[in-house]
């Protein structure tokens, strides 16, 4: 089955209308990575885990390019990310339209470079998503539509967690996200764990029980 992004699916125990889990891997990574939590999640979710378009040598795949500069630390090819974020909203509803799933139960879970795509798809196009959950990422307000004020978000709940000690993206960046979305009555939950920039067990525990009770 082709469809516009490479992908692997982890099928639900139900046969039709099934919640959709979307999976988003970081920067060098690939579809293989976050699909290793699969096994530990509800049964019924029907389980994407897609591979990022940029192709990294020698290995792993990027959503965006980041160029490493010593004199700006790092900047983001914004162009290339919101190609992504738009693909993965392409994608969305491709899957909806491929699998035996229900369009309005979708959940987006993203790591890192993959967390800042998935808070770009869900702000920008808050009619393909239900539920959020970001692991180690920002948001990044150049990668989002201008016209926040005009969309419903009324929806959406996103979890939020961070690693107290990550040398990869600030928590500083990170804490900064209730904040925005506060500021547009968006449900969200935030917590931090203290390891650097990778997902603790508890923050995979709290996490699964925050999806168990959305699904």
């Amino acid at each position: 089955m082709s469809l516009s992004l490479y992908h692997i699916t982890k099928p639900s125990s139900l046969k039709e209308n099934a919640p959709l889990l979307i999976m988003c891997h970081g920067y060098g990574s690939d579809e293989n990575d976050l699909f290793s939590f699969a096994q530990e999640l509800p049964d019924e979710l029907f389980i994407i885990s897609v591979r990022a378009p940029y192709p990294m040598q020698p290995f792993g795949n990027a959503w965006y390019a980041i160029n490493f500069d010593a004199n700006q630390n790092k900047w983001n090819d914004v162009d290339q990310a919101i190609e992504s974020r738009d693909k993965i909203a392409n994608f969305i509803e491709e899957a909806c339209a491929t699998y035996p799933v229900d369009k309005t139960k979708v959940t987006l879970l993203g790591f890192s470079q993959g967390t800042i795509l998935s808070y770009a798809v869900a702000l920008t196009y808050p009619d393909k998503v239900k539920n959020i959950i970001a692991l180690s990422g920002y948001i990044s307000q150049d990668m989002l539509s201008e016209d926040l004020e005009t969309k419903d978000y009324s929806h959406l709940d996103f979890y939020c967690s961070h690693g107290s000690v990550d040398q990869v993206i600030p928590v500083d960046w990170a804490r900064r996200a209730p904040q925005f979305l506060n500021q547009f009555n968006i449900k969200n939950t935030y917590s931090e764990f203290p390891v650097g920039h990778g997902v603790a067990p508890q923050n995979f525990y709290q996490l699964k029980n925050w999806l168990e009770l959305r699904i």
